[in-house]
C-alpha cells in the first residue's frame, strides 16, 4: 500500500510563496494518478491539482497560474509550488493517490497546514 507524507506548510503573508512536498513510499509515483487536495475551515475538501504521468496536469480554476505541481521521480517526491498566495488559500493541504483505473482518490496523507495572513 502506498503511503504519503506531506510537509512544508506554514504561515505566510498574502502575495508570498510556499512549496509543499509529498514523500511517496511503498510504491512509485509513476504507478499512480496523484493529486493535491485542500480543506479550508468549515468547507469540504476540494481538488487543487491532479496529475498522471501519461496525460496532462489539471489545475482548479482557483489556483491556475499560481500553483505548479512538479515531480522528482528518482526520489519519489511530489511538490506543489504555490505563488501569489491569497488568504482564501488557507487550508490543510493533502497529497493524494489512486490507481489510475479507479475513479476516486483513496489514499491521503495526514495533511499540512497552510495559513495565509492578510
Amino acid at each position: 500500500q502506498v503511503q504519503l507524507e506531506e510537509s512544508g506548510g506554514e504561515t505566510v503573508q498574502a502575495g508570498g510563496s510556499l512549496s509543499l512536498s509529498c514523500v511517496v513510499s511503498g510504491d512509485t509515483i509513476s504507478n499512480y494518478c496523484m493529486g493535491w487536495f485542500r480543506q479550508a475551515p468549515g468547507k469540504e475538501r476540494e481538488g487543487v491539482v491532479s496529475f498522471r504521468v501519461d496525460t496532462r496536469t489539471t489545475y482548479s480554476d482557483s489556483v491556475k497560474g499560481r500553483f505548479t505541481i512538479s515531480k522528482d521521480f528518482p526520489n519519489n517526491i511530489l511538490y506543489l509550488q504555490m505563488n501569489n498566495l491569497k488568504t482564501d488559500d488557507t487550508a490543510i493541504y493533502y497529497c493524494a493517490a489512486r490507481r489510475c483505473g479507479e475513479v476516486t482518490y483513496n489514499v491521503f496523507g495526514q495533511g499540512t497546514q497552510v495559513t495565509v495572513s492578510p
